[in-house]
């Protein structure tokens, strides 16, 4: 399968899958059959320009969206930085702490030595 087939499919099903629509429901706003549809999601078949027009009508989409690869997702973005502070936190606890201990290794070996 050609990256832009995988692409083109990809598109179609998030498109279709956003607005609520079966491929059957697709099928029929786009005036295609439902197998053909379901061809296209799969990357076995590609479509001509003109049902590449119908299909991003009944998308409610640009035909250009159809063939743009899709941005990094929100929902990945927001995961990322979760865990990103997450650690981020761990590391910055850690490292308190060291310091903290060493902070009371230093005090109790002056007042140790100190009173000696």
């Amino acid at each position: 399968m050609t990256n832009l087939k995988k692409l083109l499919a990809f598109n179609i099903k998030q498109s279709r899958i956003k607005l609520g629509l079966t491929q059957a429901k697709l099928a029929e706003k786009a005036d295609v059959s439902t197998q053909y549809v379901a061809m296209i999601e799969l990357g076995r078949k590609f479509p001509s320009l003109d049902l590449l027009e119908r299909l991003s009508a009944a998308l409610e989409i640009d035909n250009l969206e159809l063939l743009t690869p899709p941005p990094f997702p929100v929902e990945h973005m927001i995961k990322l930085q979760k865990t990103f502070l997450a650690d981020l936190e761990k590391e910055v606890a850690k490292s308190v702490r060291k310091a903290v201990q060493s902070a009371v290794v230093t005090v109790v070996n002056d007042y140790l030595f100190k009173e000696n």
